[in-house]
């Protein structure tokens, strides 16, 4: 009878804020886009003093969040100053189809002279993105007749289902200058300092109560945003002229550190308790995905069931059964469970559809669903990269080994922030095996990642780890250099004139062929062929041209992956007496980083350490003899990076081999400038010559 009475009041509570907020929406003031009459400076507008040279500005940014009523509004007013700038033009909506739904949607784009252009779509008919899973994800829409000049205007409002809130994120910094920007955001309920408790019936996407709202602010000097008490906790915050994302190179991930406004319901206030509460979350959902004796059954949004099934933990073991032999050690245990989870069908990578559970005729009657769990995924022979990693998980387990998972953060999209209190900032499963007291960090949800390795976005990542006792937050080791190596070699024949053909190796151990391997998984060979050239001719001398004729392993996680390489053309500059050609093959055109940039604004994270060794063999045609090469030199900054350089000069051939070798990864701005100097030395560097002349014989005749 309680259980009936609790689903009574939250069917009447939903309804009844469900209905005010339609008629809210509904009302003249709160449902027509609220468009701007384009003064006539802006029609003319061909250039903004305030963003010299931009592509674009924006004029007006507006953004509302109303938690109450489960309703978000957005507005936006673009003005396009030059081709680059169009790109605005398509805009896409973040959309969850299970909680989200268009209510009012209107965009039009104004010409020059002032003429209107609607864009004459539905929203329901709009343009969907969806994910691996056949899940939308986005809704995209494209503003009619855009052109340099025009002003692109759209606006509109989202409703949420009643009772299931989501964290509010202001994105504040664009990548274009924005001249005046509002927002505002009414919290859910409690009161203005987010104490009071919540209604037991509202829930987060994930269907987790609250007990508190925070707010943490990354703000552009001096703003701050204003609590109105008055209105019951309602935030306003109204900017202008807010200066654009940074575009630097090997910038840390953006999202990071724009000017943003993120509010968010937690368990707890306090950080420890909150990553406490939701780490305990996170980790029995670990737990009962895992353990194959177990399952979950329930009603969305309702409690849930375990209960004991036995055929899926036969399914496990039988499962490991199969793959490792009584006399292999448990680390080879490990990797034999490791390449076997491996081979299954990764969906993020493949972008096929996943298989449901089967679900019983009981379940199907009662209109429950079986949650996933491990056996479901081996038995499917396909699952996306976080349940192939908990099902290896699942498996080192069951074949008694010792160990847990760990959640950590995307490096390519994010830098973890505890004292932001927000679980969802964790994206990816990594799994940690204990073996002789020795912590051994393993990826099997990358697909193609080597044994004992971890992709580079989650190295030197934070995140939470299951231990035996409890879980903590804790940082994943970074790459060694000796983990990602490029080793080019060859030989080069010209004439006398600087022809040549040559023959090159590429071999690749760790991230670089870990990239080119799940490249060749999303795409054909062809295309992957088309890749590697693009970059090879951003390396090579100007005249010459470069293809991959094959590689070797680019399915073999395991071994070293090797590109053969050849290429022909013209080299150099040469006169009646003189050849002329770059010391460096692979460096002639080859631009180091951040000698251009005098300032920095953002961390440089420059993803992984490296090791990148040449050795290229010119052979020289008869008559021609060596004036001048590259000198032997090392350029050494301490600890973080070496650079090494050395020549060897025969009768008929010069060998030129230069090793780069870099360990650091990440640089504060403050340092910038110490980083920017090494560089600029090793930039000089590479632009030594190999100097040939005619000899007194060939000059002779």
């Amino acid at each position: 009878m309680q259980s009936d009475r609790l689903k009574l009041s939250y069917t009447r509570n939903a309804f009844g804020r469900c209905l005010l907020a339609f008629l809210v929406l509904a009302s003249p003031v709160f449902a027509q886009a609220q468009f701007h009459k384009p003064k006539n400076e802006e029609l003319k507008m061909t250039d903004d003093p305030k963003a010299p040279g931009a592509a674009a500005v924006y004029l007006n940014l507006e953004e509302t969040t109303d938690d109450y009523l489960n309703a978000h509004t957005y507005y936006a007013r673009i003005k396009v100053l030059k081709e680059e700038g169009l790109s605005l033009a398509t805009f896409t909506m973040p959309m969850h189809s299970n909680y989200f739904k268009i209510v009012v949607f209107e965009a039009r784009t104004i010409h020059p002279d002032g003429a209107i252009i609607p864009l004459k779509v539905k929203a329901e008919d709009l343009k969907i993105t969806k994910d691996s899973n056949g899940k939308i994800e986005n809704k995209v829409f494209t503003l009619p007749s855009a052109g340099v000049g025009s002003i692109l205007e759209y606006y509109y409002q989202i409703l949420s289902e009643p009772n299931i809130v989501d964290a509010t994120i202001w994105e504040i910094q664009q990548k274009y200058f924005v001249h005046k920007a509002h927002y505002a955001f009414t919290q859910s309920g409690g009161n203005s300092d987010g104490e009071k408790t919540f209604s037991p019936n509202q829930v987060d996407v994930h269907h987790r109560q609250f007990v508190s709202l925070v707010w943490w602010p990354f703000l552009p000097p001096g703003a701050r945003p204003m609590n109105r008490v008055d209105v019951d906790g309602r935030f306003i915050m109204d900017l202008t002229d807010i200066p654009p994302i940074p575009d630097e190179e090997w910038m840390a991930p953006i999202q990071s550190f724009r000017y943003r406004m993120v509010f968010n319901y937690v368990s707890s206030r306090k950080e420890y308790e909150f990553w406490e509460i939701e780490g305990n979350r996170w980790s029995k959902e670990v737990d009962r995905f895992t353990d194959p004796g177990k399952s979950a059954i329930g009603i969305p949004g309702e409690l849930r069931i375990t209960q004991a099934t036995p055929e899926d933990e036969k399914v496990i073991h039988d499962a490991v059964s199969g793959v490792i032999s009584p006399g292999d050690s448990d680390l080879e245990k490990a990797r034999k469970l490791y390449k076997a989870a491996q081979a299954l069908d990764n969906t993020d990578f493949s972008h096929a559809k996943e298989a449901e559970p089967q679900q019983s005729e009981l379940l199907k009657l009662f209109g429950v669903k079986k949650e996933k769990n491990a056996a479901d995924v081996w038995k499917q022979k396909s699952g996306n990269s976080h349940e192939i990693a908990l099902l290896y998980l699942s498996m080192l387990r069951a074949a008694k080994l010792t160990a847990y998972d760990a959640l950590v953060t995307n490096r390519d999209q994010t830098v973890f922030f505890p004292s932001l209190l927000y679980f969802d900032q964790l994206d990816d499963d990594i799994v940690i095996l204990n073996l002789d007291g020795k912590k051994i960090y393993l990826d099997p949800g990358e697909k193609m990642c080597p044994f004992q390795t971890l992709h580079w976005k989650h190295s030197g990542a934070g995140g939470i780890e299951q231990t035996p006792d409890r879980h903590h937050l804790f940082t994943t080791p970074p790459q060694e250099n000796q983990k990602t190596t490029i080793a080019r070699s060859g030989d080069v024949n010209m004439n006398e004139h600087g022809a040549i053909t040559a023959s090159f190796r590429f071999v690749m151990t760790g991230q670089e062929a870990l990239r080119w391997r799940q490249a060749a998984l999303e795409n054909d060979l062809d295309l992957v062929k088309k890749q590697f050239d693009s970059e090879v001719a951003a390396m090579v001398p100007e005249g010459v041209e470069a293809h991959v004729d094959h590689f070797q392993a680019l399915d073999d996680p395991e071994a070293e992956l090797v590109a053969e390489v050849t290429a022909h053309g013209s080299l150099g500059s040469s006169t009646a007496n003189q050849l002329t050609l770059p010391g460096f093959f692979f460096e002639s055109r080859g631009r180091e980083p951040f000698v251009n940039q005098e300032k920095r604004q953002t961390p440089v994270d420059m993803h992984y350490s490296e090791r990148v060794t040449d050795q290229v063999v010119y052979h020289l045609p008869l008559g021609l003899v060596v004036a001048g090469a590259p000198q032997e030199d090392t350029i050494s900054w301490g600890n973080y990076a070496d650079f090494a350089v050395k020549s060897k000069i025969e009768s008929s051939q010069v060998t030129v081999s230069r090793q780069f070798t870099r360990d650091i990864t990440d640089f504060e701005p403050a340092l910038y400038q110490v980083l920017r100097g090494f560089y600029k030395k090793v930039a000089a560097a590479d632009q030594q010559q190999l100097v040939l002349i005619k000899s007194a014989t060939q000059k002779g005749n």
